[in-house]
């Protein structure tokens, strides 16, 4: 048998990636598509989407627990996420990293790609997987649109389309996302992204680590 070399061996840590839950099921099929038996996924509720001011003190609790359960590889499965920093700032102090971009329908698109793309398209209202699964919840509910349809023009008046960022193909997802474009009476576009950023940087988090 060769003798491994001390920089050749590498240790696989568990990896807790601490994710917002409107990606878990993205999060999980990467994990499985890669084979990364070593990331455990801790999730906080995807309905914070729209109180952003609790994901930070969630996280940072979040944090404290991986800690304390001597987990040393931590990830933020967020972006920035409208929370004005408050991200960065507990990565910074934590010396772990977040996903990179603005928001999931960034890192989903690819966030260069997105950026380009959405100087043109300031009118466009988009939709994931989840938000159109659970269009109900993620948008009419609090909006309040079930219960004051006149509120509908008032909120949407200055989008023009809907564009549903796919990452998987579903016929089902796509009927239930052009019937949300009816509902908010916008134009339909469909984009399939696949995973996007999203699977390369779990990939790197999850990544075997040089032994000491």
């Amino acid at each position: 048998m060769n003798e491994i070399s001390q920089t050749e061996r590498t240790v696989t840590e568990k990896v807790r990636v601490i994710a917002c839950g409107a990606i878990a099921r993205e999060v999980l099929a990467v994990k499985e598509a890669n084979g990364l038996a070593h990331l455990e996924l801790e999730c906080l509720p995807a309905i914070w989407h729209v109180y952003p001011e609790r994901i930070a003190p969630a996280l940072r609790t979040k944090i404290a627990e991986a800690r304390a359960d001597g987990v040393n590889r931590i990830f933020i499965g967020y972006a920035e996420c409208g929370t004005q920093g408050e991200i960065d700032k507990i990565c910074l102090e934590e010396g772990i990293e977040r996903i990179g971009g603005p928001h999931c329908y960034a890192f989903f698109t690819g966030t260069e790609k997105f950026l380009a793309e959405c100087e043109d398209e300031f009118t466009a209202f988009y939709l994931t997987d989840l938000i159109t699964r659970q269009f109900e919840a993620f948008v009419i509910e609090p909006l309040k649109l079930d219960r004051h349809p006149e509120l509908r023009d008032m909120v949407f008046g200055n989008y023009t389309k809907i564009v549903y960022l796919a990452q998987t193909e579903d016929p089902v997802l796509q009927e239930k996302a052009k019937w949300a474009a009816d509902y908010l009476k916008l134009d339909y576009e469909y984009r399939f992204t696949g995973y996007g950023d999203l699977e390369r940087e779990l990939v790197a988090a999850s990544r075997p680590r040089p032994a000491a």
